[in-house]
């Protein structure tokens, strides 16, 4: 993004030459995303007072939150993955609960249980921390398999049911998640079923020497985190449900949903790949793909903006084969080799 964009965000980015091909089922006067554009600046401005770098985390934090995904963050300790987080859920008017998972955290810590009432003699439900808008669960590898299957329900149908009985969640919902990969004592992996009802995985790297910098000079005089109570409310519930329904109206040629299609069909066809992606994955680069189209300022998708998403929305739904892992080949090696020898349609 251009420093002169960044300082006027009510500015119309530039498009020209970004226009879709004829079609007759495009409409010129299509659906108005700017407002869609602005919100995620605003967010963007109020997390960057205090977070330095970044930007791929922020911008697909913002996208799955307007496509109503979730998002597991992946990176060793310290950079600033719980942190980013909390300060999203503060842009936001609406609820937000913390779950630190732990070895000997239960599911109904998670979700709820039924509560004997002395003076009724009946049974209440008590709502569990995840009953809540923004949930963000710390090193969710920590907990064991009985608990993580406790948020398998809730994070694909948005729901909770006990004893028979079904508790809806709020809206907005948007679980964020975050695990180190370096940890594997006390840590338990997490099943395929489950990583597949995240959006996305987002892998973060340390920071280079220049943002490195940049944050020993904006916290040398903040060591209590003062600097943190500065980020302020941006958007509301009503704002990021308007989103959704502007995100939902961006047009898609049928050739980019057969290109999406088409690498996903790659994946299962692949012979350094034992698993490949579900259509889940075709659907969520659809989703993903429309609002990246819509954050641009762009009512219509392009093929780079499915190109942006391809690795967060399918690196954690395809596994390697064991022979190439001992060969020493990651998952964004071959991710990025299907890419590339998928045609672009023009």
């Amino acid at each position: 993004m251009s420093e002169n964009e960044e300082n006027n965000p009510d500015e119309q980015p530039d498009t020209a030459g970004l226009q879709p091909p004829a079609n007759d089922s495009y409409t010129p006067a299509g659906v108005d995303v700017e407002p869609v554009r602005l919100r995620a600046e605003r967010v963007k401005a109020q997390i960057r007072q205090v977070i330095v770098g970044q930007e791929d985390m922020l911008d697909q934090l913002l996208i799955s939150l307007l496509t109503g995904g979730h998002v597991l963050l992946e990176g060793v300790p310290g950079i600033a993955k719980t942190l980013t987080a909390k300060l999203l859920a503060r842009t936001i008017d609406t609820g937000f609960s913390r779950i630190q998972f732990t070895p000997d955290l239960m599911p109904a810590d998670v979700v709820g249980t039924p509560v004997f009432n002395m003076k009724t003699s009946d049974f209440s439900f008590k709502a569990g921390p995840v009953f809540s808008n923004i949930v963000l669960i710390d090193e969710i590898n920590r907990a064991p398999a009985k608990t993580q299957a406790a948020l398998f329900e809730v994070m694909e149908e948005k729901q909770i049911t006990v004893d028979g009985t079904t508790y809806p969640m709020g809206d907005p919902f948007f679980v964020v998640a975050t695990q180190n990969p370096i940890e594997q004592e006390g840590t338990y992996k997490l099943p395929e079923a489950q990583l597949d009802r995240f959006l996305f995985k987002i892998i973060l790297g340390y920071p280079s020497l220049e943002e490195e910098q940049a944050i020993l000079r904006r916290f040398k005089n903040d060591f209590t985190g003062i600097l943190r109570e500065t980020v302020q409310t941006a958007i509301t519930p009503g704002d990021i449900a308007d989103s959704r329904q502007r995100i939902e109206q961006v047009f898609i040629r049928e050739e980019l949903l057969d290109y999406i299609a088409a690498i996903v069909h790659n994946t299962r066809n692949n012979a350094d790949l034992f698993l490949g992606a579900s259509p889940r994955a075709s659907l969520a680069l659809m989703k993903t793909a429309k609002a990246v189209a819509a954050m641009s300022g762009r009512n219509f998708v392009i093929p780079e903006d499915i190109r942006q998403v391809s690795y967060p929305a399918l690196n954690h739904r395809v596994i390697l084969t064991p022979e190439r892992e001992m060969e020493g080949y990651t998952t964004r090696e071959v991710l990025d080799e299907i890419v590339k020898k998928i045609e672009v349609p023009r």
